[in-house]
C-alpha cells in the first residue's frame, strides 16, 4: 500500500469495524482531475465462511465512510469512492493476511527489483513478522522479501479446487470403418446420377 492508502486505511478501519466488519486495505490510485479511493473490506474470521460480504455491506460502509472523508477531508481533489469484496483473488495488503494464506500461490509487485525481478509468482511459504518478510516458493527456490518491498500482492485463486477451471473439450473417439473416407463433391445436384 502506498503511504497516503495506508494513512487512509488507519482512519477508516475504526469505522468499518464498528459496522462489524474489517477494512482489509485500502488503494489509492491518483489520476489527473480526479482519484480513485477502492476499499476493500470482510467479514471477520470468526464469522466465516458462514457470512460473506454482500451489497448491503458494501453500501453501509460506503455511506459512513464518505461521511467521515467529507469531515477528515485526507483527500484534496475530486475522488471516487468504492467499496469492495476482497473477491477469490482477494489483494493482501498485511503481515497478518500474508500469515492466513500460507501455503497459497499469489502474484506480488515489488517497489524495487529484487534476484532481477520486479514481479513474482509462487507460494507463500512462511512469514517472519520479526524480521518483516515473506518468504516465497518461486520456482523451486525460496525467495525472502521485506514486507516494506511488496508494492501489490493479491492471491491467485486454485480454480480447479473452486471447480471454475475451464474443461478441456472432449476428443473425438475413434473412426469407424468407412468413416470419414467420404469425399465432399462440389458437383451440382442436377450432374449427379440419380437412382430410377
Amino acid at each position: 500500500m502506498s503511504d497516503k492508502a495506508t494513512e487512509i486505511a488507519e482512519l477508516l478501519a475504526p469505522t468499518v469495524e464498528a459496522l462489524g466488519l474489517e477494512l482489509l486495505g485500502a488503494e489509492y490510485l491518483p489520476a489527473p482531475g480526479s482519484a480513485t479511493l477502492r476499499l476493500y473490506i470482510d467479514v471477520p474470521l470468526a464469522e466465516q465462511p458462514e457470512r460473506v460480504v454482500n451489497i448491503d455491506d458494501c453500501e453501509r460502509v460506503s455511506r459512513e465512510v464518505s461521511a467521515q472523508l467529507d469531515v477528515e477531508d485526507p483527500i484534496s481533489g475530486n475522488y471516487t469512492l468504492e467499496v469492495s469484496s476482497p473477491g477469490v483473488d482477494r489483494p493482501l495488503f498485511t503481515l497478518d493476511q500474508f500469515a492466513r494464506h500460507v501455503g497459497e500461490s499469489a502474484k506480488v509487485g515489488l517497489k524495487l527489483p529484487q534476484n532481477n525481478r520486479r514481479r513474482l509468482q509462487g507460494v507463500i511459504v512462511r512469514v517472519d513478522a520479526e524480521a518483516g518478510q515473506v518468504v516465497f516458493e518461486v520456482e523451486g527456490t525460496e525467495i525472502a522479501v521485506a514486507f516494506d518491498n511488496i508494492d501489490k500482492a493479491r492471491i491467485l485463486p486454485d480454480w480447479v479446487a473452486l471447480g471454475l477451471a475451464p474443461q478441456k473439450p472432449n476428443k473425438p473417439g475413434p473412426k469407424k470403418a468407412g468413416q470419414g473416407t467420404k469425399k465432399p463433391s462440389n458437383e451440382s445436384a442436377a450432374k449427379k446420377p440419380r437412382a430410377e
